[in-house]
């Protein structure tokens, strides 16, 4: 980790092995580590101070225990995040899933109601909202500084998560070499609607993100519009049906109402998901999609495609 490369550095400088020079400060407008908590020896969280965000974000690395360069794999929550951890550790098994890959999967933590991107202007109810800018340009070097990463990297996510890991994607190609959704709508036309109440459901407003329908800043942040730029990446999609299945009486931390509406919201998002794997098809752009026959918009789902997607998105990552 660098804090240790760091301590050595020092070591190395007052033995007069190392000129001093050899240790930069990191630029006045950088993002900064204030503190590591090592949680486990596999898990561990970074507290970042972040200029884009103009605060200190909280984000949590699962990693192999030994050494040796990693891809990274950036795993997004829901509308609604855990407050402690990132709800894909609290209601998945992703850390025992993880633990003895050769990977590290960045869970940033917060962002309700964000869609994971730079707002246009602060909200009241939610503050700074410069998430792409974060997640895009403070994180990475971070990650791979202090959990050995080899710059390959993936990104995806659920429900709001998978939106956002598309729309990153197409924002910055050169970023990602994989991108997963899982029971997400890579569309923000389809989307509008639902994004924009899911954002004022929650107290914010959603004219404060991307501005009113018909700016043009919808159609920047729009993989359908933009789906070329996926050309050579790895894409992994999965939706349900809406039919409950062998999970609906599990309890789980759920979206509010998707403890009532969940299967309505599959509804919605497997029509989604067929309309962008059709636009994908017809650029001939190749996309695994896992069309389940049953299943709501519910976590112990998400679990079941997490797993279902590692082959393809680890293939992809080298791990």
């Amino acid at each position: 980790m660098r804090r240790r490369t760091v301590a050595a550095a020092i070591l190395a400088i007052a033995c007069g092995l190392l000129s001093p020079v050899a240790i930069s400060p990191p630029a006045a407008n950088a993002a900064q580590v204030v503190r590591v908590d090592e949680l486990n020896s596999t898990r561990s969280a970074l507290f970042i101070d972040s200029p884009a965000m103009g605060r200190v974000i909280q984000v949590q690395v699962l990693h192999p225990a030994g050494g040796g360069s990693r891809g990274s794999y950036y795993l997004l929550d829901g509308l609604d995040p855990g407050a402690t951890q990132s709800t894909w550790t609290q209601a998945t098994d992703a850390e025992p899933f993880f633990r003895g890959k050769n990977v590290n999967v960045v869970l940033p933590m917060g962002g309700q109601a964000s869609y994971y991107t730079d707002w246009i202007s602060d909200d009241p109810r939610f503050g700074r909202y410069r998430w792409e800018t974060f997640l895009t340009q403070e994180l990475p070097p971070i990650v791979d500084d202090y959990f050995s990463g080899n710059g390959v990297n993936a990104i995806g996510g659920l429900s709001m998560g998978g939106n956002a890991a598309f729309t990153l994607a197409v924002r910055h190609p050169w970023l990602y070499s994989a991108v997963a959704g899982y029971s997400a709508c890579p569309d923000t036309t389809i989307a509008q609607g639902a994004t924009m109440f899911s954002i004022a459901n929650r107290g914010g407003n959603p004219l404060n993100m991307w501005g009113p329908p018909g700016d043009p800043a919808w159609a920047e942040h729009n993989p359908a519009l933009l789906a070329e730029r996926l050309r050579g990446k790895t894409i992994f999609l999965s939706t349900g049906t809406g039919i409950p299945g062998p999970h609906e009486l599990e309890i789980k931390p759920q979206l509010p109402e998707n403890l009532f509406f969940g299967g309505p919201i599959e509804v919605g998002v497997n029509a989604c998901v067929s309309a962008f794997a059709s636009r994908l098809a017809q650029l001939n752009i190749p996309a695994r999609v896992d069309y389940s026959p049953v299943g709501t918009h519910s976590w112990s789902y998400w679990q079941d495609t997490l797993h279902a997607s590692w082959p393809t998105i680890g293939g992809a990552l080298g791990a």
